[in-house]
């Protein structure tokens, strides 16, 4: 716990107390007693399970030195199919439509695309790209600009103005435009997720350097920062333990509105063929392909559009649940 945060109590108040209100039993109280928040923290909770699941899947022969093969699960489900296999001719049926077999089976519930793959499989193991890219190219930016609006916050004068000019210069350039430009240079011309997911997370740190920027530049001057500087503690110690931490609930609120933007931006670039590549199962990508049959088989554009619809909408609806709870401004 950081100095700030130990003169909310008084001698007489048990810590527990400090805790109850403003730890993260506090914080959680709060955003299950939002409804609106409650259903977004239901949403986010399903789609960051069915990603950590197909993420296992997808790499199993990673983890387990080759011993089990790349979608055993997929494989041992009879509602999953490979997301990545192509049917042999004869064996698939592209563009099925979305309904149950004559016999009742429930082979193809969202149907298939083009190449006869099984839709609900690839719009499940596209929340493995989708959900992991938007996590981690939000966190890029939040480690990257909690560094740099920390560092030029707390020391000012020369530093700050190097810094944030920086910051500033990178934030002038328009985003997708400093995407697409970063990821076809340093994929020297052959896209990737990997190159898209940096190139997010690059264009990510100028927004979270000058909003931990200006929370830093009020708690510096806080007394328990003095408090900290007489009695001899390093600055770097300073901003790690008490700085940063006393800063985040700000911070932590806009990254959870992020993941939501980061996975419709990502979305963008691979439905314009910089992100995900085929035959990699990705909502962007899914809608790429499926826009060229929209008129004659408008459900290929229709699960994956509602799919980022509906994860967009749990993370902001989780977002503005957190905010409410983590704003001094509402506690009681």
């Amino acid at each position: 716990m950081a100095i700030g945060e130990s003169q909310m109590g008084d001698e007489s108040g048990p810590s527990e107390e400090v805790e109850a209100k403003f730890g993260w039993r506090y914080t959680l109280k709060k955003v299950m007693d939002d409804a609106t928040a409650r259903w977004g923290l239901y949403i986010v909770a399903v789609v960051i399970v069915i990603s950590a699941y197909t993420m296992v899947d997808s790499n199993l022969s990673r983890i387990t030195f080759g011993m089990v093969s790349d979608f055993t699960f997929a494989e041992a489900l009879p509602i999953f199919d490979h997301p990545e296999r192509i049917p042999p001719p004869g064996e698939g049926e592209s563009h099925v439509p979305p309904a149950f077999h004559a016999d009742g089976s429930m082979a193809h519930p969202l149907g298939t695309d083009a190449d006869g793959r099984d839709y609900f499989t690839r719009i499940v193991y596209g929340a493995q790209v989708s959900v992991s890219v938007g996590i981690v190219s939000t966190l890029i930016g939040f480690v990257g600009g909690t560094i740099v609006g920390a560092v030029a916050g707390f020391y000012g004068g020369k530093i700050d103005d190097v810094l944030m000019r920086a910051v500033e210069t990178v934030y002038a350039i328009p985003p997708l435009i400093l995407i697409i430009v970063f990821t076809v240079f340093v994929s020297g011309g052959s896209p990737d997720i990997t190159y898209a997911i940096l190139g997010v997370g690059i264009t990510f740190i100028p927004v979270f350097a000058r909003i931990i920027r200006s929370e830093v530049l009020s708690i510096r001057e806080m007394d328990y920062i003095e408090a900290a500087r007489a009695s001899g503690v390093k600055n770097r110690n300073i901003i790690l333990r008490h700085v940063i931490p006393n800063s985040f609930a700000p911070v932590l609120v806009y990254a959870t509105l992020q993941i939501g933007v980061t996975i419709l931006i990502v979305a963008g670039l691979s439905f314009l063929g910089y992100g995900a590549q085929p035959p990699t199962p990705d909502w962007g990508e899914m809608l790429n392909v499926s826009h060229g049959y929209m008129h004659a088989n408008v459900w290929l554009s229709v699960w994956p559009g509602l799919a980022i619809l509906v994860t967009i909408m749990g993370f902001n609806l989780f977002g503005d649940g957190l905010q409410d709870a983590l704003d001094p401004r509402l506690k009681n």
